[in-house]
Order: C-alpha cells, then structure tokens, then sequence
C-alpha cells in the first residue's frame, strides 16, 4: 500500500488507537507495523483472530499482558553460559506469571465446548510453574535476595547481623562513657568508608586510639574507628565479601535452570506478543462496534450501514456504499458539507482496515474486496515549494495514479478535475475516467459538474449516486442514495439564506435550457424518490402488522385445536369409564341371577331383587350420559342474560353468555378461549356471584371471566424486571390464564444470572393448580423460557 493514501485516508489514526489497546511494549511494537496485507489467506486469518478474542472478551472480559517483558537479550546471555541480574530474573518471573494468567484465561471449561483459531496459541504457552516459583522464593525485589535462597547465605548473614551487634555494643560503651561523650561532637554512631566510626573533636584525636577515616568540612571533627572495632569491621567487610560471593552462587543456579528452558522462554514472547496484539484488535473493534467483514477478489464492495470509524458513531449517520458489482464507477454528487468526502473516505479506510485484519464499523456480512492498492486523491494538496497550484498538484497526483493502478486497485478522487476552467475540466474528468473504466479498475469519485451526472447515467459500467441534502432545513441528512444523481441547489440554497428573488431570476437565465431541464428532472427524480421511501416504509410497517396479527391468530387456532382435542378426551374417558361400570355391574348380576335361578330352590324374591338393582344402575347411568331432557322445560329465552354464569352439559365445561338467544333457541357461550352457539336445552344456570370491577357490586353474572378469556396471552415477558416486581406479575397472570381455560402458557423469564429462574419455579412449585412445568426446548426458548402445564 501506498504510503501517501495511509496518510489522506487516516489510517495512522486507527493505528494509534489500535496500539492505545495493546498492554505490553512489544504488543504495542507490532500494532505499531501493522499494514493493510494483499493476501486472502492472511487477511481471513487475521480477521477470525479478531473474532474469535472478542468473542472470548464479551465471554470472559478481557485479557491483560501488561507484566510481559521483552527477555531476548538475557535469553542469548544465557545461551553463552552467563548468569543473569536480579533484574533479569525479575522480569522472567513477571512473564511466566502473565503466562500463567493467559493459560488461565484460555482454557476450556468442558471438553465439549468448540474450538477457535485462538486455542493453538493459548495451548502453547508453558508457565513453567517451578521456574517462577524458585525466582519469587529467591529474589523479593530488585534490590533483596531472600535470607532463605541457600543455606550458605543464611548462614552469612547471621553471622553479619552478629558482629553488627558486636560493633554497636563496643561503640555503644565508648558512647555512653563519661570520659569518652565529653570528647565527642555528638553522641551517636556514624559510618564512613563502610566502616563504624565515631564524631571525636579534633582537640581529643589523640585521646581516643584509632584509625582517622575522614573529617568535617570544617575540620573541627574528625571520624575516628576505634581499635577496638577494628578488628570486627574488618570481619564485617569479609562477611560482605561471602554475602556477594553467596549471592552470585544463588543467581548462578538459578540461570542454569532458566537456561533450561530458553526455547520455551522465547515462545511464550512471540506468542503472547501476538495474543496482545490480537486482543488489541478485539478491543479496538469492541469500541466502534465493529463486525467482521466477508472478502472476496473481484473488486466487489457492498458496506451496509458503514460508518467512519473516527467520527463519534452516536452521531455519524450510517451509510450504505454498493461497487463493482453491476457498475465499476460510482460518480458521488451533491452540495458541499453533504458528506460526499467522508463517503469516500469511509470506503477507502474500511478497505484498508478490512484488509489490515481489522473488523470494520459496519452490519453483519458486509463484503470488501482484497486491493493490491488503494490509491486516494483528497484534499488540498496545494504546494507553494514546488510552484504548484490546487489543480496542478491534483493533476501531477492523478498522473500517478492512472500509471500505478490497475483492475486490482481501487481508486478515490475528490472533485475530480476542479480547480480549473468548468467546460474543459468536465471534459477531462471524462476522459480520465472513461480510462479507468476501460481498464476495469474500481473508482469512486466525487464532483459539481452537471456533464458528469449525465456520462454516468449515459455510460456503461458507470452508476451516479447522491449524498441527501433537506433543503428547508439548510442542513445535510449524511444519506447516501445510489442511482439518483445530486442537485447541486446552489439557488435554493441562496433563497433560504436571502438573496434576492429576482437576482436568482436573473442569474437562472445565464444556464442553458438544457442544463436547467436536467437539474429539473433530478429534483423530480429525487421528490419521487422520498415518496416511493415513505411508502415503502409504510408497507413494511403493515407488512410487520399483519405478520404480528397472522401469528397471534395461528396460536389461538391452535390453543383452540388442542382446548377442543383435550375436551373431547376427557368427555371420551368419562363417558368410557361409567359405560365399563355399567357393564361390569351387570356382568356380576347376571352371574348371580345364574346362580341362583340354577338353585333347585328358586328365590324369585332374590331374582326380582337383582333386576331391579339393575334397572336402577342402568337408569342412573342414563342420567350420566344424556342431557336432561326435561331441561328444555326449565330453561327460558328470558331466563338468561349477558354475562350469566352456566355450565354446558354435553362438555361438562362452565362458560358465560355473551349474547342473546336467536329463533332456533341457540345463544352464545364463551369457554375460554372458545365462543359457540349452544342450544338452551345444553345449558343449566349456575348461581355464582363475582364481583364486577370497577364498583366491587355483586352480580350474578361472570364478566370478569369474560374479559379475562377474551384478552389473556399464551406468554408472559418478564426480561429486565427485578424477582420484586416480577413475582405479583406472575401471580395475577397465571390466576387469569387459569381462570381463562388455557392449557399452557409460557413464561419469558430470560437466562441472565438465573435468580429470575429460581424465583419463578418456586412459585410454581406452590401453585395449586398447576399440574407440571418444564425449561425451552430446542425452538422455544430453550433455558430463558418456562413452559407451564395447568391442571
């Protein structure tokens, strides 16, 4: 990639903000080199890292490599057999500790769970547990060992802190003397040289037998060890001498034990270097939005609702950009400030991104294609030390290009050809690009000139596109709409802002008929344009309506089939099991009306007896089955009223009256979610008192039930709520599901934590009436739903 378009289209800005991400200075080293890459081997790999950590990070959180140190160097001293410094050893044992830390973070929780392209390189990593575990015990800082490192040392250093003690003690005593303290200048105890001394006056140096170190600025004290610690410092300064001598045995060994290890040292960098990097990168992608991009190498481009990633993309208005495909030219038009540089800046540094292993600001499944270039011609480029003008120094830039690029390029130019008479750069604009189309190379370019609309529209290959201006408001909508060439409304503009009518009169006659025909049409083109919008938007509305409503109705109708079908079993069993009693009691009386009518001495009595209990038996199972006929005289039309609560006799099921009788004698009942036309001879009045909202009068009529029936759902959402305020939601709603007849319900409680869970089957567990309850299936929720069965 060329390094001039890198700088025009920002790509170093990215850069920085990638390299904020990395935690490590060799993270940050290789965010630093990252460039755009031309192989697609290379460029899905790097893009499947980056979504395969960020998927990690949104499961995990993210992963810190900040304790990694560059070892390199001490890696090749001890590859020659040289001992490392407490410092070195400090940073070994910093890296193995963030070694330990990633190996952690990347480990699976079941073997069942999938893999990524990021498993490879956690696995790699070795901790090497020991090895750090003896460097802590040895070393507690940069400027410490540890008395416990080896024996020998420990051994020193008691023997240090003994003759220590010694010292004090004889100084101690001289101190504390009163012929002594009085040739003092203070009364303490001072080192120099390394050596114990006291302050002595210099009138008293020869009172006090010793060895004269040094003295005061001013002369009047001179630092004197006495004979009697002479000897004591001198073994100090030897137990120094075997500390140091200890020291260098302990770091000795224990660069023999790293030096055991120097290849596996050396992959835990180049590996945990690059996982740095890779997280930099989810990161990164974490903070615009982004998404992974698909690729291909036909020079085809389709972003969906791109944004730039340097704009605040709260703000920053999405667009969509479709090249290369039908059209291999995309002539962008329009007023200025109408975000036509940024569309073509948002293209070239998506690219550059894509093609970087970057994940780019923009929806699922937008495709780039791999460049071997990008070239981009923005901006002023005026140069006052080279003599050149605006158009000059555009024209020497695209010069270049047109040398360079080929149909594996992608090519931006910005105004393209301006800066220079109108006629002859329109012209030229032509021209240049009538060569990168013959040259099929992908280009997208900006401009003002009304010819260009009009090439594109009449070209092959060419297609115009417009960046949405609202002309009341004075204000662009950042839209970018492909197929519709921009009006530049430079007169509308002006009107708003004042100028004069009649100078906007005057100045429309200086443009050609046809110019101004053109720019007619196109503000037609765009009015027909905003009206097709609406209404399409307001189809889709409707269509997402009548979607809503058909599925609403294919849940009663099959809440109905299954309410019926459940009905109709019940009614089946019952009436099968009086039958089954029925006949097994008459089996059993014939058996005995047999025994005893095989008796020599026939007990008519007890015959009659028997069939009579039979008769009976049967009777009353007659009574069971069949509707009361005598009910028809019983129940009049005017006997029942809206709202009345009864019971249908051929379904054994209570339901309310929702209408008035007709001429056939039938009136409708609602069943819960059933409504039918059932005939007053299937019905019996039942005398219940419910209490009607809102004045808590009673009635003798359900029409709480009635409404309850008429607007319960199948499924209660109660996503988002606390365990406080969705436990009274759920109580009321499965009193009225029940109460309205339904078989199931299902409860949307989410996965979340899992106490929204908990708390709902624990309630069902104490609700009397219902039956069962049980998680989603595959399809219907799975563990964020409950599905709720009712007695």
């Amino acid at each position: 990639m060329n390094e001039k378009a890198l700088r025009i289209l920002e790509y170093n800005k990215i850069i920085e903000k990638l390299t904020d991400f990395a935690t490590s200075p060799m993270g940050k080293e290789m965010c630093k080199n990252l460039l755009p890459s031309t192989d697609l081997g290379e460029i899905c790999q790097g893009q499947m890292e980056t979504s395969d950590a960020l998927s990690r990070i949104y499961a995990k959180g993210s992963l810190s490599f900040s304790g990694l140190r560059n070892i390199r160097d001490s890696l090749l001293r001890l590859k020659v057999g040289s001992s490392l410094s407490v410092t070195e050893f400090m940073h070994i044992a910093s890296l193995l500790e963030t070694a330990l830390r990633a190996k952690s973070y990347g480990r699976r929780e079941t073997d069942d769970m999938s893999t990524d392209s990021l498993d490879g390189l956690f696995n790699t990593i070795e901790p090497l547990s020991p090895v750090c575990r003896e460097i802590r015990r040895c070393i507690l800082s940069e400027e410490e060992i540890a008395d416990d490192a080896s024996p020998g040392l420990k051994h020193v250093r008691r023997s240090i802190k003994l003759t220590n003690e010694r010292i004090h003690s004889q100084l101690n005593t001289m101190v504390n003397s009163s012929s002594v303290s009085s040739m003092l200048q203070d009364n303490l105890i001072t080192m120099r040289g390394g050596r114990y001394c006291l302050p002595v006056k210099a009138e008293y140096r020869s009172q006090i037998q010793g060895m004269i170190h040094d003295q005061s600025s001013s002369g009047s004290t001179l630092f004197i060890e006495p004979m009697v610690v002479v000897k004591l410092n001198n073994d100090l300064r030897e137990l120094a001498a075997k500390e140091k001598e200890e020291i260098e045995k302990i770091l000795g060994e224990l660069s023999n034990q790293c030096a055991e290890y120097q290849e596996k040292l050396s992959t835990n960098i180049t590996v945990m270097t690059h996982l740095d990097f890779v997280f930099a990168k989810a990161n990164l992608s974490r903070s615009y939005s982004g998404t992974e991009p698909l690729f291909n190498e036909k020079g085809y481009i389709n972003i969906k609702k791109g944004r730039h990633p340097l704009l605040d993309k709260k703000k920053v208005v999405p667009i969509d950009i479709s090249i290369g495909k039908d059209y291999r030219l995309l002539l962008v038009t329009g007023p200025n400030t109408g975000g036509k540089t940024v569309s073509l800046k948002t293209v070239g540094l998506l690219t550059l991104m894509g093609q970087a292993g970057l994940h780019i600001p923009a929806f699922d499944h937008s495709e780039l294609s791999v460049y071997e270039d990008v070239f981009a011609d923005i901006g002023d480029e005026q140069s006052i030390e080279q003599s050149l003008s605006t158009f000059s120094s555009h024209m020497t830039n695209i010069v270049s290009i047109i040398d360079k690029s080929n149909y594996r390029s992608l090519v931006l130019l910005d105004e393209l050809c301006a800066g220079t008479d109108p006629t002859e750069g329109a012209a030229l604009a032509m021209a240049i690009l009538k060569n990168f189309l013959r040259r099929d190379v992908t280009t997208m370019a900006t401009t003002h000139y009304s010819e260009l609309k009009v090439f594109a529209l009449s070209t092959e290959g060419a297609c115009n596109a417009s960046c949405e201006f609202n002309v009341e408001t004075l204000s662009p909508t950042y839209r970018l709409l492909i197929g519709i060439p921009g009006k530049s409304n430079a007169f509308a503009i002006s009107s708003k802002l004042g100028l004069p009518d009649y100078m906007i009169d005057e100045a429309k006659k200086f443009i050609d008929v046809n110019d101004q025909s053109f720019e007619d049409l196109i503000a037609d083109l765009e009015t027909s344009r905003s009206t097709i919008e609406k209404e399409r938007l307001e189809i889709e509305q409707y269509k997402s309506q009548v979607a809503g409503l058909k599925q609403k109705l294919e849940t009663k109708q099959d809440n109905l089939s299954k309410q019926k079908e459940r009905i109709l079993r019940e009614a089946n069993e019952q009436a099968r099991k009086i039958l089954q009693d029925a006949k097994d009691y008459a089996d059993q009386t014939i058996r005995d009306m047999n025994k005893l009518a095989a008796g020599k001495t026939g007990n008519m009595k007890e015959l009659e007896k028997k069939r009579s209990a039979v008769r009976d038996k049967l009777s009353k199972t007659d009574d069971r089955l069949a509707i009361k006929k005598d009910q028809a005289k019983k129940n009049r039309p005017e006997d029942f009223h809206p709202g009345d609560s009864v019971r249908v006799l051929s379904m054994n099921i209570k339901g309310t009256i929702t209408g008035k009788p007709n001429s056939k004698g039938q009136i409708a009942v609602q069943m819960g979610i059933l409504k039918s036309m059932v005939s007053l001879t299937d019905l019996e009045l039942l005398d219940e008192e419910v209490i009607k909202a809102p004045t808590l009068k009673k009635t003798g009529a359900g029409k709480i039930k009635m409404s309850k029936s008429a607007s319960i759902s199948t499924s209660l959402n109660i996503i988002g709520k606390t365990v406080d305020e969705a436990m009274p939601e759920l109580d009321k709603y499965l009193d009225d599901a029940y109460l309205a007849h339904l078989n199931q319900v299902t409860i949307i409680h989410g996965r979340g934590t899992g106490k929204l869970r908990t708390a709902v089957h624990n309630k069902l567990k104490k609700c009397r009436y219902v039956k069962s309850y049980r998680l989603g299936a595959f399809g219907e929720g799975e563990t964020g739903v409950t599905i709720v069965d009712f007695k």
